[in-house]
This record gives structure tokens, C-alpha cells and sequence, in this order.
């Protein structure tokens, strides 16, 4: 038997600069545009290279003892320059402390190895990013649906919808924005926030 290797969530806009991003099993997590204390899209992918390997290095240490303190901290810096906003500099930082005693020796031995591996082999997040998979993006045709992440299949990228390529919006002139926001594309602003 073959291990499915599908993974999905559907992001719901729910007010302006707000979503919920809802995956497989219902769980969800609501997000925005940097309003108020709520996450934003790239704190959102900053927690996910930290809580990967969080569980990877967890899951190694923790079978020799509970740790005293685990904090992971990811940091970077949000740039935009002639490839568009990205973050550059990802750093992730482990703070783990272990009781005194044989079974703390044993996870502080480990935890080197345990990041090292984390970071190397295992952390699906980090991995995916440092392997600079590409993202294929299109428009669907239809209303949006109401049904769980991945409601249907995407073919070449288009599923029956109009295909967004190079990064751009659509296939239209690229013309100057208003008061110094950016690059329009069909109408879209395509140089301002960006996930904050």
C-alpha cells in the first residue's frame, strides 16, 4: 500500500484582510494582514519552519527526558528588490534546557545531532524552501466552493481556469501604481504588502 502523499488546506477569506485556512481533519487557523495581534502569511511560514523542526528535535530528546524549556525563535528579513518581496537570512534559533541528572545528559548528548538532522534531512517546511520548490498558481473557473481543502484536482497548473505565469496577474500591461504603490498588473497592485 502507498502512502498518500497529498497535503492541502483551503484559505477563506472572512472580512477584509482576514482568513481562515482550514485543513483535511477541520482544524483551522484565522490570519490577516498584520491588523491587530493576528498572524500574518509570513509569520505564518516563519511558525511553520519553527514548529517543524521543533518536532523533529522534540520527538529525538524528549525519549530521554521531558526538556525545562523548549523555545525555537525563526527570524529573517522581509525585502523587496527586482524579484519581488521575499524573505531572506532565515535563521532559526534553539533555546532547550534539560534537568540535571543521566537522562538530561543523554538529550543535551543528542540534541546537536537531533538539529543538525532537523534541519539536513527531515523538516519538511525548511526542506521544501531551501529546495526552492517551485509554486504553480491558478484561477479556477466557478464559484468558490464551500468543501474541504483540495475540493478538485489541478491539471497543468490550470484545472480548466485561466493560468497565472511569471508571477504576473494575468495577461495584461504592467502600468505604474498610484502614489508610489508598485507596478499595477490587470489592475492589481503587485508590489504592496505582500503577506506582510
Amino acid at each position: 500500500m502507498s502512502e498518500d502523499t497529498s497535503r492541502s488546506v483551503t484559505v477563506r477569506r472572512t472580512a477584509t484582510g482576514r482568513y481562515t485556512a482550514t485543513n483535511p481533519r477541520g482544524g483551522t487557523i484565522a490570519f490577516g494582514t498584520g491588523e491587530g495581534t493576528g498572524f500574518t502569511p509570513v509569520e505564518l511560514l516563519l511558525a511553520a519552519i519553527g514548529g517543524c523542526t521543533a518536532a523533529d528535535v522534540d520527538v529525538a530528546t524528549s525519549r530521554h527526558t521531558e526538556p525545562a524549556g523548549f523555545t525555537v525563535t525563526v527570524s529573517g528579513h522581509k525585502v523587496t528588490d527586482d524579484d519581488g518581496n521575499r524573505l531572506t537570512d532565515l535563521a532559526v534559533r534553539f533555546h532547550v534546557a534539560f534537568p540535571d541528572g543521566a537522562p538530561g545528559d543523554r538529550a543535551r548528548a543528542i540534541l546537536p545531532r537531533a538539529v543538525a538532522v532537523s534541519h539536513d534531512r527531515l523538516c519538511t517546511v525548511s526542506r521544501t524552501i531551501e529546495a526552492g520548490t517551485p509554486v504553480t498558481v491558478s484561477i479556477e473557473d466557478g464559484p468558490a466552493g464551500d468543501g474541504p481543502a483540495g475540493d478538485g484536482p489541478v491539471q497543468d497548473g490550470a484545472a480548466g481556469g485561466r493560468p497565472v505565469q511569471d508571477g504576473s496577474a494575468g495577461d495584461g500591461p504592467v502600468q505604474d501604481g498610484p502614489a508610489g504603490d508598485g507596478p499595477v498588473v490587470d489592475g492589481l497592485i503587485v508590489d504592496g504588502p505582500g503577506g506582510r
